[in-house]
């Protein structure tokens, strides 16, 4: 695992300057020397900049690997441009996108504070039992969350638990099955929880929602566990969050308007978020969000696909007619303008990246600096609401409550199904189609169609999988698509080639020999 060795000279041992004064000190990452040394574990700053370290590598695949990997596939959105083999299921072992290495990254860093942050306990007399825990809380969220990434787009994955400090350890690792990984992940969450150190929030109000708090915990171990089918498990974590009586609990923005709904991405750091990587272009930090959705952008990357569009379109129309604002259509989650473009399907964009301050105007570049929301109430109610359909039909009429919610913040109306007079499958629908609007451009769309078709040995493939592949990602032949999809391995990606050549335990994903 060359990638991961490269590690020792770049990251793992970086002295990095840190202080508390603003938010660009917390997250760029100035690596100061190539030595591992002991006492590099000296003081809390150093510990703190270790965590820097983790979030910045996150910041940084956010173009290049979250979006892709969490959206090409399900053809809610499609690439006009760069690497459409992942979008068409021709992805390559020499493809740059089934490089893991970007994620463990992230692992080998949270690997050094979980292993060395003790001994900083001896070494500064500020640093204490408490602020340790915390760190290692938080330490053990990443982890998780990247292992979370790697297990939902490789499946079998090396589960490297410790950190590569010298040239005398073994890189060579072989992978450990699904279960395994999903195993590790619950654990490390739950050890995050078990110190109670796990803060509930931050002083500064960019880091409350910048940095992992026991809530970001919570909704990551929710996430897992309704991926594990361990339903009753991702209720009780999601409760924990929506049935809260701390004061600093994310709550749910219900005000049905335009404004309400999109304050939730500009300026962004709302009360409904729980975990979003931070930007600040007052520290000119900027990103390149708003630019892979500009249709004006010489730059542009991204367009809705037809059906998506189709999707806004009627949420639009029902809304109109019902004389309300389309709070998550029209200057939302898509846009457009004159409103009669709507069915062109690359006439849209995602506003929620792209919008100023201002409603009706677009960000200009020096502004170009929208978070990244990892996790938010929102979905976390929507996570309920598929743990309690999955939980059987006398949970049927909580999860539509959970999921008209939802739709009348979007003055929507609820959905008019009779929970005495339906079926999982038709709740399923629903609820898919309810997260991939309102969660549009988030990176969660192929996640979610992936872990609603493979639940209970793929037995609802063939709907949201391979039918619903169809009716959204256009980009390859409904033929090419159905060979492809007889395989489950295709599902997943090639394990890539520069890891295969260098480190001989490794096993090829069978689809991609």
């Amino acid at each position: 695992m060359k990638k991961i060795k490269h590690l020792v000279a770049v990251v793992l041992v970086m002295a990095l300057a840190f202080t508390h004064s603003a938010c660009s000190d917390w997250l760029e990452v100035y690596p100061q020397n190539n030595q591992v040394s002991d006492y590099y574990w000296s003081s809390k700053e150093e510990v703190e900049a270790m965590l820097n370290g983790c979030y910045h590598y996150l910041r940084e695949m956010v173009t290049s690997q979250l979006i892709p990997l969490g959206e090409l596939r399900a053809g809610q959105i499609f690439s006009r441009s760069g690497n459409t083999n992942l979008q068409e299921f021709r992805v390559k072992e020499t493809d740059n996108i089934s490089n893991w290495g970007p994620f463990y990254e992230v692992i080998n860093v949270a690997n050094g504070v979980i292993s060395n942050a003790e001994k900083v306990l001896s070494r500064d007399d500020t640093y204490d039992k408490n602020r340790l825990n915390a760190h290692k809380a938080e330490a053990y969220f990443l982890r998780a969350l990247s292992y979370f990434y790697l297990v939902r787009n490789w499946k079998d994955v090396p589960l490297v638990l410790f950190p590569y400090e010298d040239d005398s350890q073994d890189y060579h690792i072989a992978q450990s099955d699904e279960a395994e990984v999903i195993a590790q992940i619950k654990k490390d969450l739950l050890t995050a929880l078990e110190s109670g150190a796990a803060k509930e929030y931050y002083v500064k109000a960019w880091e409350n929602k910048g940095r992992a708090t026991k809530w970001a915990i919570y909704a990551l171990l929710a996430d897992v566990c309704l991926w594990s089918e361990s339903y009753s498990d991702a209720e009780k974590y999601c409760n924990l969050i929506l049935n809260s009586n701390s004061a600093y609990a994310p709550s749910f923005l219900a005000t049905p308007s335009h404004s309400s709904w999109f304050s939730i991405f500009n300026p962004g750091n709302s009360n409904e978020s729980i975990l979003e990587l931070q930007w600040s272009e007052e520290d000119e930090q900027l990103n390149d969000l708003p630019y892979l959705f500009d249709p004006s952008s010489s730059r542009r990357v991204y367009a809705y696909s037809k059906k998506m569009t189709e999707l806004f379109v009627e949420e639009y129309t029902h809304t109109q007619q019902r004389m309300a604002e389309a709070v998550r259509t029209m200057y939302g989650g898509f846009y457009c303008n004159p409103p009669a473009a709507y069915l062109a399907a690359e006439t849209g964009f995602v506003w929620k990246y792209f919008g100023s301050e201002v409603l009706t105007e677009k960000r200009t570049p020096e502004h170009y600096d929208p978070n990244f929301i990892l996790y938010r109430t929102t979905e976390v109610i929507l996570m309920k609401a598929e743990a309690l359909i999955m939980q059987g039909p006398e949970r049927y009429s909580e999860a539509l409550e959970l999921i008209d919610q939802v739709r009348r913040r979007s003055n929507l109306g609820s959905t008019e199904i009779d929970p005495l007079n339906t079926t999982e499958l038709k709740l399923l629908e629903c609820l898919l189609n309810e997260r991939a609007t309102e969660l549009a451009g988030e990176a969660k769309a192929w996640y979610d169609m992936l872990r609603f078709g493979r639940r209970n040995d793929y037995q609802y493939k063939e709907t949201f999988i391979t039918a619903r592949l169809l009716e959204f990602n256009k980009q390859a032949s409904t033929s090419w698509f159905r060979s492809v999809l007889l395989d489950n391995n295709a599902l997943f990606l090639p394990v890539w080639e520069q890891e295969l050549e260098n480190n001989p335990l490794l096993v090829q994903n069978s689809y991609y020999e």
